[in-house]
């Protein structure tokens, strides 16, 4: 029993002194990160401290040096490393190069973004049944115009807008429509493969890229069964209503078919080009995301360092659209910029709790 009370209490001694040498190794390790090992004697010297922190949990501060409950000195905050003006910190030169500050200007560019999407080759039997009730509609409306009874003539015309609101929410355009009501004949290609020069294809546009889609766009459509041969079009409609189960609509696009190799229900492969035109655009690297807010990190000719919350657009080969919070000619950083961010939190808080 003696022996055993003996080996607890020399397991005891033996995890205090690894616990101290723990402690001891992590401050060095910290004083090694913030850059002021290599010389302590020399330039820590010449440096205004402001205060001390303990090394285990640095928003416990001390304005005069001492030790923690495991005997470990706070850590000096030298002035440097202070939060500077509109609440950012300063990064000495020497110390953006150790941990690898990296920046980049922001300026406009022009941007343009490819969609890459699935479609099929029309066979739409139901849209066909739609355009022949509203010709039929059409016919009817003419027949009935002149007559005495006001009542045929309003019956008339509500049979031809209900056609219409038909047409449009199947995906044709109001200039479709009319341009249906001038032919005077139904689309025939939307479910016969027939000797016409094009095609019509739906492709099928998620929510978040909605925005960007719009009627004259072009698009080039690839099919397996033709590898290399791009078909080529533009957009001419999308539906007017979400897909609630996919979060989508369908495009519909008119799409080049020479030799009438696109057949209906065709698969395809489809990309969609968007030009954006000039905007003001941020590195996708410089962007910090906390859930909560958009951030980045924005720096002076003195090495100063803050972090500013941004509004965005969209995301384009490796930039996104600036919508708010930056200004042509800012610096940002794309490189070790989380790590200044939780800094200049972290020091802000700190700096707030000291002057209290």
């Amino acid at each position: 029993m003696k022996n055993k009370n003996i080996l607890t209490v020399f397991i005891a001694v033996l995890s205090l002194g690894l616990a101290l040498e723990i402690g001891y190794l992590l401050n060095s390790r910290y004083h090694i990160f913030k850059g002021h090992t290599l010389d302590r004697a020399g330039s820590e010297g010449q440096k205004k401290i402001l205060y001390y922190r303990n090394p285990m949990n640095p928003q416990v501060t001390s304005p005069v040096p001492m030790k923690d409950q495991m005997g470990m000195d706070y850590v000096p905050v030298y002035e440097e490393e202070s939060v500077g003006k509109g609440g950012g910190i300063y990064i000495s030169a020497q110390r953006q190069q150790m941990i690898g500050v990296k920046k980049e200007t922001v300026e406009k560019r022009q941007l343009s973004k490819e969609i890459l999407t699935v479609g099929k080759v029309a066979y739409d039997p139901e849209l066909y049944v739609a355009q022949e009730e509203y010709l039929q509609a059409l016919k009817m409306r003419g027949k009935t115009s002149a007559s005495a009874l006001k009542s045929v003539i309003e019956q008339s015309e509500a049979l031809l807008k209900a056609a219409e609101r038909k047409l449009l929410l199947l995906g044709m355009s109001k200039e479709q429509v009319e341009g249906l009501a001038k032919e005077g004949k139904p689309q025939e290609n939307l479910y016969l493969p027939l000797e016409a020069d094009s095609v019509w294809i739906y492709m099928t546009i998620y929510e978040y890229e909605m925005g960007m889609v719009k009627p004259g766009l072009a698009v080039e459509a690839e099919a397996v069964a033709y590898p290399g041969e791009v078909f080529k079009g533009k957009i001419i409609s999308l539906t007017p209503v979400l897909d609630p189960m996919t979060r989508s609509v369908n495009a519909r696009a008119q799409v080049e078919n020479p030799g009438q190799k696109l057949k209906p229900d065709m698969y395809l492969n489809v990309k969609i080009k968007v030009d954006l035109g000039e905007k003001l655009a941020v590195p996708e690297d410089a962007v910090i995301n906390t859930g909560e807010k958009t951030l980045a990190v924005i720096t002076d000719a003195e090495g100063n360092f803050y972090s500013r919350q941004i509004k965005l657009g969209q995301r384009v080969e490796g930039y996104y659209e600036v919508l708010d919070g930056l200004r042509e000619g800012d610096i940002v950083v794309t490189s070790a910029n989380f790590l200044i961010d939780s800094e200049s939190r972290l020091q802000s808080a700190i700096s707030g709790e000291h002057q209290h």
